[in-house]
Formats: C-alpha cells, sequence, structure tokens
C-alpha cells in the first residue's frame, strides 16, 4: 500500500513583463518547480506583491513602459525581501550596476536566456530567500527568548567584552543595554565585586565554567541573593567549537535566587515543625492522660474530705493549679501540632480587629483569650490602649478562619511587642489586601488574594539565629517565667491550618514585623455562605442540677487511672457505670448488655482504636450514642459530627456532656 508523498509548499515566482508572450514562456519554463504570479506591469507588479507577501523570487523586464525594471525593484524592495533577477534584451550596464549596488537585485539575464541558467538563477535565489526568511526567524525568536527570560544573560567576546544582553542584565549594573555593549564587567561594577570577579574569571579560564552566589544590592536598595554562572563557549561540548575566533567567547547568567532560598528554608522550617509538632502530640498525649488521672483524682479527694488545714488546703489548691496550668501547656503543643477548637467561619477580618481594637482601648482582656495568654494580663492595663490599629476602609474579602483564634494570634503579638519595648514605643497592627503572596508558598498558594495582618513594633528586635528558631515550641526571648514560648508555634499551626502563612522580619533594634497572610476566600463560595457576627461562645462550666437516674455506661479508656477517674466521677453522680480496658472488650459488652444507655470511650487504644470499636457498636446498635474522649487524636479516625471531649477535663464537663447526650 503506498503512502502520498508529503506535501511541500512550492516557492512562489513572481514574473513581471509587458510582452505576453514572454510571461508565458517564462511561466510554462518555472510552472514545474514554482508557483508562478504574473504581471504584464510594474505597477501589477507591486499590486501583487502587497496582496501576495510570501514571493519568494522576482523577475523582471528592464524595459517596460511607465515603469522599468530597476524602478520597479526599487519599490519592491520597500515590500519585500524576496529574491530580484532583472532580464533586459539590450546591453543597458549603467541601469544593471546601479541596481546591483544598491542591493536591488541578486542576479540579471539576458534576453534570450539560456533556460537551464535562468532556472539555477531562480534557485539560488529562492534558496537565499529561504535562508533569510529562517535566519530572521531564528533571530526574532532569540531576542524575544533573549529580553522575556526571568534572569539576566549576557555574551562576552575574546575581550570579555559585551556583545548581547538583555534589560534584565543591564539593570544589575544600572545602565542600559545599549550602556553596557562594548564595555567589560570589570568596568561596570564597584570594587567590592572585584575580588569576587577576579576568582570567577580564574576559575573561568581553568575549567571553562564558574559559579557564584553572591549578595548583591538590588533596585530598591534591599540586598539580595544572585547565582552568577560563567560558560566558555568552548566547554558546551567535548570539542572545541567549529570557529577557532568564538572559543574565548563566554556566557554570564545572573539568576536572583532570593525567593528561591526563602522558600528552601520556609520548606525546611514546615517540615521541622511538622516532625517537632508531631512528637509535641505523642508527649502531650500521655501527658494529657497523666494530668486527667491527677486531676480527676484531686477532684474526687477533695469530694471524700476536703481539706480543713490551711496548710493542707494551700496545698491541694497548688496541686489543682498545677495541674491545671499543665493541662493549658499540653493544650498549647497539641494546637501547635494540630488545632483542636477551631471554628472555621466566614470571617470579616477588619470586623475581627475593630472588636479586639475595642477592648484594648479601654485596657481590657476579652475573656476567651485571657485562657489562653501565657502570662497574666490584669485588666485596665494602660499599654493595651497604646497599640494603635490601622484598618482599611474600602472592605476586604472574607477568610474562612477562626475569629477567635485570629483575635487571641493579633493579642498575643501585641503582648510581645509591648514587652520587646519596656520603655515605651510604636506598636501597630495593620490589615491590608496583597493581590499575591509575596514569593514562593509552601502551602496552597492558589488564593486571587491575601488579607495580611501585621503587627509591627520599634523594639529590640532580634538576631537571625533567634530568627531560625522562633516557631520553635519553648524557645522564648522573654526572661524565665514572663512566657511559655508557645505562642508563635501555636500562631504558626493555626495559620498554617487555615492555608496561610506567617512572615516574620526583624532587625536587632529596629523593631520586628509578624505579618499573618490569610487566602481570602472565592468570591461564588463567599456569597454562598451567610456572614457570621464576629463572636465567640463563652465557654462555661455546665454544672448538673440533678444527679443521674442510674443510667448504665459504659467506659472504654486502656490507660486505668483515666478509666478510674471517668468512672468515678460517673458514680458519684448517680450512674451505674460499666469498665472496658480496650476497643474489643467494649464491643463484647454491648452484645451481652441491652441496658448500655451511653458509650463514654477513647480514641487512641491499641488493637482497635475508639473510630473503630464506634463503628462495630453501631452496627450492632445503631441508636447507641458514643461520646469520645481524646488528649490527641486523628480525626480522620473518627466520623463526621461525633461528640468529642479532650483530655484533661474536669467533672463539670464530662458530666455536663453525658447529661446532654443521655437527653437527646
Amino acid at each position: 500500500m503506498s503512502t502520498l508523498p508529503e506535501t511541500v509548499e512550492r516557492p512562489v515566482v513572481l514574473v513581471v513583463d509587458d510582452e505576453p508572450e514572454i510571461l508565458v514562456a517564462l511561466a510554462d519554463l518555472l510552472e514545474g518547480s514554482y508557483s508562478v504570479l504574473t504581471a504584464s506591469s510594474g505597477e501589477e507588479g507591486l499590486a501583487l506583491l502587497r496582496a501576495n507577501p510570501d514571493v519568494a523570487v522576482m523577475i523582471s523586464d528592464q524595459r517596460m513602459p511607465g515603469m522599468t525594471g530597476d524602478v520597479f525593484f526599487a519599490h519592491a524592495r520597500e515590500l519585500t525581501g524576496a529574491g530580484a533577477i532583472l532580464l533586459t534584451g539590450y546591453a543597458d550596464i549603467s541601469a544593471i550596476e546601479a541596481a546591483l549596488n544598491r542591493g536591488q537585485i541578486s542576479f540579471f539575464a539576458y534576453k534570450p536566456w539560456d533556460d537551464e541558467t535562468l532556472l539555477s538563477m531562480v534557485g539560488q535565489a529562492a534558496d537565499r530567500y529561504r535562508l533569510e526568511n529562517e535566519l530572521a526567524r531564528e533571530r526574532l525568536l532569540l531576542r524575544g527568548l533573549l529580553e522575556n527570560l526571568p534572569f539576566g544573560l549576557a555574551f562576552k567576546d575574546q575581550d570579555g567584552c559585551f556583545i548581547r544582553l538583555n534589560q534584565q542584565m543591564a539593570r544589575q549594573f544600572g545602565l542600559s543595554v545599549a550602556d553596557c555593549l562594548g564595555r567589560r564587567e570589570e568596568d561596570l561594577i564597584d570594587g567590592a565585586r572585584l575580588e569576587s570577579l577576579t576568582q570567577a574569571q580564574a576559575d573561568l579560564a581553568a575549567s571553562g565554567r564558574d559559579q557564584q552566589v553572591l549578595q548583591l544590592p538590588g533596585e530598591d536598595g534591599q540586598t539580595r541573593w544572585h547565582d552568577l554562572t560563567r560558560v566558555r563557549l568552548y566547554s558546551l561540548r567535548n570539542e572545541p567549537v567549529d570557529l577557532p575566533a568564538l572559543s574565548d567567547y563566554s556566557i554570564l547568567i545572573d539568576r536572583d535566587v532570593t525567593e528561591l532560598l526563602s522558600l528552601e528554608q520556609r520548606l525546611r522550617q514546615a517540615q521541622k515543625m511538622q516532625a517537632i509538632g508531631t512528637l509535641a502530640g505523642g508527649i502531650a498525649h500521655d501527658f494529657n492522660n497523666l494530668l486527667t488521672a491527677i486531676q480527676g483524682s484531686l477532684e474526687l479527694v477533695q469530694d471524700l474530705e476536703p481539706p480543713r488545714e490551711p496548710n493542707v488546703a494551700r496545698l491541694y489548691h497548688n496541686a489543682m493549679e498545677a495541674a491545671r496550668r499543665g493541662a493549658v501547656l499540653t493544650g498549647k503543643l497539641l494546637d501547635f501540632s494540630r488545632p483542636r477548637h477551631l471554628s472555621c467561619q466566614r470571617v470579616d477580618v477588619v470586623e475581627a480587629m475593630e472588636n479586639l481594637q475595642g477592648f484594648m482601648r479601654q485596657g481590657k482582656v476579652p475573656t476567651e483569650i485571657r485562657g489562653a495568654l501565657d502570662t497574666a494580663i490584669p485588666e485596665g492595663n494602660s499599654r493595651l490602649s497604646s497599640v494603635q490599629f490601622i484598618l482599611p476602609q474600602d472592605p476586604l474579602p472574607p477568610v474562612w478562619t477562626d475569629a477567635v483564634q485570629l483575635q487571641l494570634a493579633v493579642f498575643s503579638q501585641c503582648i510581645n511587642a509591648l514587652d520587646a519595648q519596656p520603655e515605651g514605643g510604636s506598636t501597630s497592627v495593620i490589615v491590608r489586601l496583597a493581590p499575591r503572596l509575596l514569593g514562593r508558598h509552601v502551602g496552597k498558594a492558589h488564593a486571587e488574594a491575601w488579607v495580611v495582618v501585621q503587627v509591627l513594633d520599634r523594639g529590640v528586635g532580634m538576631t537571625e539565629e533567634m530568627q531560625a528558631r522562633i516557631f520553635d515550641p519553648f524557645f522564648t526571648t522573654k526572661d524565665v517565667g514572663q512566657g511559655s514560648g508557645l505562642g508563635l508555634s501555636m500562631i504558626y499551626g493555626f495559620i498554617s491550618h487555615c492555608g496561610g502563612e506567617v512572615r516574620v522580619e526583624s532587625v536587632p533594634g529596629g523593631g520586628t514585623s509578624v505579618e499573618m497572610w490569610l487566602p481570602a476566600m472565592d468570591q461564588a463560595l463567599a456569597e454562598a455562605i451567610p456572614p457570621q457576627p464576629v463572636q465567640k461562645v463563652r465557654q462555661v462550666a455546665r454544672v448538673l442540677s440533678s444527679n443521674g437516674a442510674g443510667e448504665v455506661i459504659l467506659v472504654v479508656d486502656d490507660e486505668p487511672g483515666v478509666r478510674a477517674v471517668t468512672a468515678g466521677f460517673l458514680k458519684r453522680a448517680g450512674y451505674d457505670v460499666v469498665e472496658s480496658a480496650s476497643g474489643a472488650d467494649a464491643l463484647e459488652v454491648v452484645k451481652t448488655r441491652a441496658d448500655i444507655a451511653l458509650v463514654v470511650m477513647d480514641v487512641m487504644m491499641p488493637g482497635m482504636n475508639g473510630g473503630e470499636a464506634a463503628r462495630h457498636i453501631h452496627a450492632l446498635r445503631p441508636q447507641l450514642p458514643v461520646l469520645f474522649v481524646t488528649g490527641y487524636a486523628d480525626y480522620g479516625l473518627l466520623p463526621d459530627g461525633v461528640s468529642i471531649l479532650h483530655k484533661p477535663y474536669t467533672r463539670d464537663a464530662l458530666l455536663g456532656d453525658v447529661r446532654a447526650m443521655l437527653a437527646a
């Protein structure tokens, strides 16, 4: 089965002659290899050129009425770069010489012509036109590439002078491209860079390639990192370049890698935070079990015999306070590793900051924030009112976050800023809209806009070593007892969970800037979700007004101390309690006892975890409610919408959830 050869577009030849017989003869000669256009006058030929810009070769008679051949070619050169052949029936040498000297024609031939000679001329002219077009196209492509590269690129001759460079490279020298051409690099840089350039040139001469990463001043005066790569042309292949004159030519590439290095640093920070968070979560889980047992046991002891001696009462109070502080500490660790108490919704950041500003102007600390602070802030603190809020007049797009956690993050950073200025100074909270996340983003950077909340102070600032550790748990620059060092760690976890990023910049003696970048909600999604008032339902102690009515509750926990405390709370409240040490045992109890009214179950247990046990239990009794208790859980293990009580919990918190679930 034969296949048709690929269709090759034939070159177009324009023939201009006032004699019809000549036109027919030339057309017959050329039509075998070319597409032929004919015109009987110079004016008609120019019209055909305007309509057919792809003409490769022009053939014209010299002597024509109205417009001679050389005049026709002179006008044609304004329209096309096609090859030109002048035909003449007499020796008009002066016209031919003038046309050749002006570059208007490629060849000339006498009438009558030799067919083979004329075909050879046409072929050469067509090939030259094709090559010139290809060269022009390549030059256009290379020029477009050169000027639109995201980095500086330059070429040097054997004397080290620039022969080609783009705008990006010229800007590094603070000059235009024209001012750089013909000059050497060492003539365009300051003395501070000469030493590094000398070393680079020595390495380039020795190996044919050199690479340096230097800090150079940018157009805005800020120092930025640049990767400077120099390559000799002969080193691009294993053999020398074909043209000896080009063997000493070289290429200079200048890439601004500031954002790349920053991205690598943030990626390492994110990986470190993930590792620390996993470790912290595991430790906090075990501590929460211990604290649940300690705190619960103390509550049960108090019920048995309230201390009468003042010293005993004081010691009991100290123990309870230490357990409470330990619970807050482990809670902060967990919020750093995986935020647990987020109530994300559509939030107007400006409104949230206005509410916080109202409290701080009065020197007050919101109730929801006070319990989560590292340090105690007395009411009526005049320093709080000194914080200046700079909020935009135009509305900002909403964000998907937890309003109270955002307020807590800003408030805690304001406290840090005030502490960094013990003798007073300027502290500002600035809210703005940014069209893009500056630099590259480690997480999801697909938002069209970002809402930025910046806390700025003019305090003592931080060194680079301190900045490298600010997100590490328990790292603090404050005195002992003045803070746990978990504030920024919690903010990092919270903002990352919301798809944002925290940027910190600080200069020793020049102050600190903490920016919280939150992705703005998509407009369609924002319109679909009704706005919620920025407020927080306060967590209050839920005390039972009456004891249990003898309902049977199954308590499932692999930790004996925690299980004993939970069972003790429930028994004191009048419930019948059945205890189980594993999910598998709990499943057997449910199979054998139909009077179980509620299951209180730990999530993280060896063997069958709480989520798996609950699914098996609901397969047997779909309506049996389960209250999960956990100190650190992967919520992906649990069904949606379940009730969760976090360890360590108080008696009132446990009984409140139990009573609510039984009533439901």
